[in-house]
């Protein structure tokens, strides 16, 4: 029996992978991931078994990696980001189930929400909300209802998957919905392709993000009441009142 390693290689690139990663991608056999994911890692781990799977076949991906490792194969499923967070690591338990076997290590990465706030600055120093904009396989409802919660509790926020081709206006949704409570001037914040070709940032007022084309490879930022720019930076202070 194979081992299974549920890794977050974070976002794209070898400098943002953590050292406990790399080793896992390392001494694998066989690396199992979206077929996106995999051709980040790809070209630095030759001689592997490279299994994949388009986008919205997360569970075939999942059986795929466990049955690989029962055959006696030690395995690392890739995610973009972390592991856990919009990752792979709960279906891979929901699918094994209760037995031991294989035994699952889940390795964390660094999510966009981290990555993407420093390179736009210290927008997350305190209490703030992930929230994914996708409905795939979370009613809009729901989605709607997290929005106004975060926006009504003062968190700063942090949206993934803000825009598709199938979800081209989610991000102007979305932000109508936080309209409704927050100001059109709040300080948010757009990092785009993070840790790849391309990388690219973006500061600006909440009213103008509802009108900015945002793709999946962006996550968008907005900020809390005390959040402020400084010299062109996104910043939410720690809370020290004598600052």
């Amino acid at each position: 029996m194979g081992k299974l390693a549920v890794v977050g290689i974070g976002p794209g690139d070898y400098e943002n992978m953590t050292v406990r990663a790399d080793r896992a991608l390392r001494e694998c056999q066989v690396i199992v991931g979206y077929n996106v994911y995999v051709e980040l890692v790809k070209e630095r781990y030759p001689g592997k078994e490279f299994l994949t799977t388009p986008m919205t076949k997360e569970a075939d991906r999942c059986r795929m990696a466990l049955e690989a490792a029962r055959s006696g194969k030690d395995v690392a499923m890739v995610c973009s980001g972390d592991s856990g967070i919009y990752g792979m690591a709960a279906l891979i338990y929901e699918l094994r189930g209760g037995a031991a076997e294989p035994e699952v290590e889940v390795i964390p990465g660094l999510t966009a929400a981290c990555s993407g706030a420093a390179l736009l600055g210290a927008p997350l120093t305190h209490d703030f909300a992930v929230i994914s904009l996708s409905d795939r396989l979370t009613a809009w409802e729901k989605i709607e209802a997290r929005l106004e919660a975060a926006a009504q509790a003062d968190l700063s926020i942090v949206l993934y998957n803000p825009a598709s081709r199938g979800r081209p206006d989610y991000l102007r949704r979305a932000c109508e919905i936080l309209l409704r409570t927050l100001p059109e001037d709040r300080p948010c914040g757009v990092a785009s392709r993070i840790g790849r070709e391309g990388e690219s940032r973006t500061v600006l007022a909440l009213a103008r993000l509802r009108d900015f084309e945002a793709d999946m490879f962006c996550t968008a930022f907005v900020g809390n009441s005390q959040t402020k720019v400084i010299g062109g930076e996104l910043v939410t202070p720690r809370g020290y009142r004598d600052v």
